[in-house]
């Protein structure tokens, strides 16, 4: 029994992560694909549609935004939609959480060398986590609130959209030549499947 069981979670962990990314796949396809399909029908006849132009189409102009955004008058432009979805009582959580959580997976945001391994006092363990404030620098509210020696440090949690943020010293860190995109998908799948790079 025990041997079947250990069979079934073995296929079970090489079939719903193919299975669950597909159907992810498939319903952002789709959902882009019916959206801008009722745009394509009122500028070009139907019978010139083909399947997949739709999302196609939303690449190609995810594409042009992304370049124009570096425009200031037209990134400016660009962020009017969202501005106004931040207004909105319960969109604006939806809104802010899944933009919070892209910028953070793409390292957005994030300074250059801010992986760092933490040590806690009386601790003989570390903790990989990306540094988010520095205190010398009062540009923020959190900055003001810390010692110019102190550190704003946050540590993701495996498998979860979550963790901590801690304060701690200088000398408490060690930084880590890694981007923080990657530090934080590292950090978030507890380091299984992760493939070295290779020289």
């Amino acid at each position: 029994m025990k041997k079947l069981t250990r069979a079934m979670l073995t296929g079970l962990s090489l079939l719903l992560p193919v299975v669950l990314s597909l159907q992810l796949a498939l319903w952002l396809v789709t959902t882009l694909e019916q959206w801008l399909k009722s745009l394509w029908e009122v500028t070009m006849p139907m019978q010139w549609y083909m399947p997949g132009l739709g999302a196609i189409s939303f690449l190609f102009l995810a594409t042009i935004i992304g370049l124009s955004a570096r425009v200031w008058l037209l990134g400016w432009l660009w962020k009017i939609p969202g501005r106004m979805l931040e207004k909105v009582p319960v969109i604006s959580y939806i809104y802010n959480t899944i933009k919070d959580f892209v910028d953070m997976m793409g390292g957005k945001n994030f300074a250059a060398q801010s992986v760092v391994w933490v040590t806690l006092p009386q601790a003989h363990t570390r903790l990989l986590g990306i540094i988010t404030k520095h205190g010398a620098d009062k540009d923020s509210r959190l900055a003001q609130l810390i010692g110019d020696d102190e550190l704003a440090v946050y540590l993701p949690m495996s498998y979860q959209a979550g963790g901590y943020m801690i304060i701690v010293k200088e000398e408490q860190v060690e930084r880590i030549d890694m981007e923080p995109g990657d530090a934080l998908r590292l950090i978030m799948s507890a380091g299984l499947g992760q493939r070295g790079t290779k020289s």
